[in-house]
């Protein structure tokens, strides 16, 4: 069985890490270089970093600041926010990102997955995938979580495999930020329709949840954001925890 990853997630805005629930009401949580260092010295497998109000005008700041991140770390780095063209995911791989993650550019012309696939491989091509309950059919939104598509996420989910996604992030907006737990029916149908790793993201409030994720469902790796960013969880009291449960864990 491949080892679970523990991934922190630093969503930021106008170069702060920040953090809200149910995508709204953001609060400021640090230093985004600090953070990523902190990360690294205690044990995390990844780190994911979302530019999540990106727009072309701050791609230059977006890239300066993975230059500064990359330059800080040594574990896998993915960067994803404004992200519309193989240009735009060249600049933030030459800045040292390892993967690049796409979420409303790729709904709005799903070929760029297929373009991003070719140029790069498919190893370096994260999906994000936003999905929420809506009359209880679970849908994908896009544009910062704001808008509704016409995609169910299943089939959405096989679609970017089918295209040449590496991996889905798959964040649950109905579970984001409210430490409820991660939502592990749509994770559960999610990662067992589709042969590509998947990244469980919202939700995480506690240290069962992760062993709930890992245990009932075959996502490969549990993000999560303000229990990494406000101490509440310790990522080596995390891993210790998930080794005592056995699970594989790095």
């Amino acid at each position: 069985m491949l080892k679970k990853r523990i991934i922190p997630c630093l969503d930021i805005k106008d170069g702060r890490t920040v953090k809200g629930i149910n995508f709204i009401g953001l609060r400021d949580a640090g230093d985004p270089v600090e953070l990523a260092k902190k990360y690294v010295e205690e044990g995390a497998d990844e780190l994911v970093f979302l530019d999540i109000t990106a727009t072309i005008e701050k791609r230059k700041t977006l890239v300066e600041m993975v230059e500064k991140i990359a330059g800080a770390i040594n574990i896998p780095f993915t960067v994803g926010g404004g992200i519309n063209s193989v240009e735009d995911a060249s600049l933030v791989i030459l800045a040292g990102a390892d993967k690049v993650s796409v979420n409303s550019s790729a709904v709005k012309n799903p070929h760029l997955i297929t373009d991003l696939a070719t140029q790069f491989g498919s190893q370096c091509v994260v999906v994000a995938v936003d999905t929420r309950s809506v009359n209880g059919i679970q849908k994908v939104f896009v544009n910062g979580g704001k808008t509704e598509t016409e995609w169910k996420t299943l089939d959405w989910v096989k679609k970017v495999e089918k295209l040449g996604a590496g991996e889905i992030l798959l964040t649950s907006m109905d579970g984001d930020g409210t430490k409820s737990g991660f939502k592990i029916e749509i994770t559960k149908e999610v990662s067992a329709s589709v042969n590509i790793p998947v990244i469980a993201s919202g939700g995480a409030g506690e240290i069962k949840h992760f062993t709930e994720i890992f245990t009932q469902t075959k996502a490969s790796g549990g993000l999560a954001a303000s229990i990494f960013h406000f101490g509440e969880i310790p990522i080596p009291t995390l891993k210790t925890y998930l080794k005592e449960q056995n699970i594989p864990i790095r």
